[in-house]
């Protein structure tokens, strides 16, 4: 139960609901045991007149009268305070549920690009809905029927003892035997949720994945391999699935059969003192049967909230796992930090956690504020991870970053990244509209603002071009886009926040040569005043950069200016001339 500590501040948070319901509780209780009484008196009654207690038969029927009415009248009180019961605990779990989801949900929005390197996308949905939904039923239906059944033992057994201590005994004898039985189950209950839990998520997980690469298994047509690999997993799961139901199985029918002899001891012991004449009426008999009747749900469904006691222990201990990570990246600063536009790396060296390969090494540069600078180099050569320590996403092994002569570790990091406008290489799109993909850039932007963003990435012939314009809903990652389209939506995006620091990774990649002079161009006026960080492939994207820095093996090999540049042997000669020469072969054919 060491898991479930962490929930206790939700039960001081909605603790007026909680004692509030099992107020409710007890009332709806109180009426409910009236019944087995009034049962009683009645068949005493009768049994009075039977004997010549009684000899006017209007005394009785009068008497069973207004038994009767007591009888409804006490059912739908009890009833009534039993819906209370039910809208007071079940909302209270569900508030709980609600606080909890985005609890985690703010968790895993503030973990590091690490953490998410770690884990796979189906276990953390996994996580957020199915272990918080079993959660959920821990601080509802568990801790209402636990309630529920308190009370009633209370009160019933208090009932029981006072009119007969030895038949209370005897038909209470067969609970030792469930509280073993129980002790027994609840491990094993324990282990098989566990078990299933992960199968579930390497579930989530599979499916994930085939559909966001559905592309990919449609185009090696290997839809027979993924088909029997989640075939195998859900086996798998199904086996575990099969071997907790039967455990939980055993309660039911384990709960009914101690019920059964408790009402079996009752009417032969109690038999047997009626006819002995230790029990004044056989109403008494009645009572104590009618008793252990409404004993029997209450004392069946312990297995069942222990089930869900054990299966919410193993959920919560899954969440804790989440809760309890700490991230990479801290906000050191409170204080508001303005960024103006500077940046300065010093002799900045970073490894990845997880691969352990280091992407840079000894990196120097400075960027004067609303300068442009331009980082070209080799597939990993670590120009991605320039345009990723920037916004801290990651923090360096060695080595400074600076922003305004600032460290970048002593700057708010909501202010940083809100300086920031980034559109990286592989542009992600959300599954709404163009336009509210746009305006992520600034949720306050008017449509004449998202259109002028939308002209200088070069996308708004495009959207107009489309059936419901910027209303267009883009899919899933932008699947409905083309890569160029994405690219330029993305951009679009970083211009209309209008930050005082623009990275561009890569971002024209998927776009034809003339495509791209025509942004470049605009970017140029967009960008007029910014600090601008273009990383690129072509000599043509950063030309007209104010520095120029060349990466090899996450080292700089040179730097300077495009003219200066071209006149070098070296790398950034050789890749202008060779796209200098498909660009020549391109305008002959």
């Amino acid at each position: 139960m060491s898991a479930l500590r962490y929930l206790n501040k939700f039960f001081l948070k909605y603790r007026y609901r909680l004692i509030l319901g099992i107020l409710i509780t007890i009332v709806a209780k109180i009426f409910a045991l009236q019944i087995p009484q009034l049962i009683r008196e009645s068949l005493n009654v009768v049994e009075d007149y039977s004997n010549n207690r009684i000899t006017d038969i209007d005394i009785v029927k009068s008497q069973l009268v207004i038994n009767i009415v007591y009888i409804i009248g006490a059912a739908l009180l009890s009833g009534l305070f039993t819906f209370m019961m039910r809208q007071t605990l079940i909302v209270m779990s569900r508030l709980i549920e609600y606080d909890l989801k985005n609890e985690v949900f703010e968790q895993y929005e503030n973990l590091s690009l690490n953490f998410y390197k770690r884990n796979r996308t189906g276990d953390l949905m996994n996580r957020i809905s199915e272990d918080i939904g079993k959660v959920r039923m821990y601080f509802g239906p568990a801790i209402m029927y636990t309630m529920n059944m308190l009370v009633l033992f209370v009160i019933a057994i208090a009932n029981m003892a006072r009119i007969d201590t030895k038949l209370t005994l005897y038909t209470l004898l067969p609970l030792p035997v469930l509280s073993v039985s129980i002790y027994f189950l609840s491990k094993v209950i324990n282990e098989r949720s566990n078990v299933v839990q992960q199968y579930l998520s390497k579930l989530t997980t599979f499916a994930q994945e085939t559909f966001s690469g559905v592309n990919v298994v449609k185009a090696y047509s290997i839809e027979n391999f993924t088909t029997r690999s989640f075939s195998d997993l859900a086996v798998a799961s199904k086996d575990k699935n099969i071997a907790l139901y039967k455990a939980q199985a055993l309660f039911f029918p384990l709960m009914l059969l101690l019920i059964g002899i408790s009402n079996l001891l009752v009417i032969y012991v109690g038999g047997m003192q009626y006819i002995r004449g230790e029990i004044d009426n056989i109403g008494i008999i009645a009572e104590f049967i009618i008793y252990v009747n409404m004993l029997t749900w209450p004392v069946a469904v312990v297995g069942w909230v222990t089930s869900i006691v054990q299966q919410a222990e193993v959920s919560q201990r899954r969440i804790n796992e989440f809760l309890q990570e700490t991230p990479d990246i801290q906000n050191l600063q409170e204080k508001r930090t303005p960024v103006q536009g500077k940046i300065e790396f010093r002799n900045v060296s970073f490894t990845y956690e997880d691969t352990n390969i280091q992407a840079l090494k000894d990196v120097s540069f400075k960027i004067e504020q609303g300068k442009t600078l331009a980082i070209l180099g080799k597939t990993g050569s670590g120009k991605s991870t320039i345009a990723a320590l920037i916004p801290r996403m990651y923090d360096v092994d060695q080595g400074d970053i600076l922003i305004d002569e600032q460290p970048i570790r002593e700057l708010n990091l909501q202010d940083l990244r809100e300086s920031i406008g980034y559109v990286p290489q592989d542009a992600f799109l959300f599954s709404d509209s163009i336009k509210n993909n746009i305006r992520i850039g600034k949720e306050s932007a008017d449509d004449e603002e998202i259109r002028q963003a939308a002209e200088s990435a070069y996308i708004l012939h495009n959207i107009e071009n489309f059936q419901n314009g910027f209303d267009t809903l883009v899919g899933e990652r932008g699947v409905t886009l083309s890569g160029g389209q994405k690219q330029r939506v993305s951009i679009a995006r970083a211009l209309i926040a209008d930050p005082e620091i623009l990275i561009f990774d890569d971002c024209l990649s998927a776009v034809d040569t003339e495509t791209e002079e025509i942004i470049l161009k605009n970017l140029g006026k967009a960008t007029k005043g910014k600090t601008t960080i273009i990383i690129s492939h072509r000599t043509s994207s950063v030309k007209n950069a104010d520095h120029i820095i060349v990466l090899d093996h996450g080292k700089v090999v040179q730097s300077g200016v495009h003219e200066d540049l071209i006149m070098k042997e070296g790398y950034y000669q050789d890749i202008y001339n060779q796209q200098l020469e498909e660009k020549l072969s391109g305008q002959e054919s």
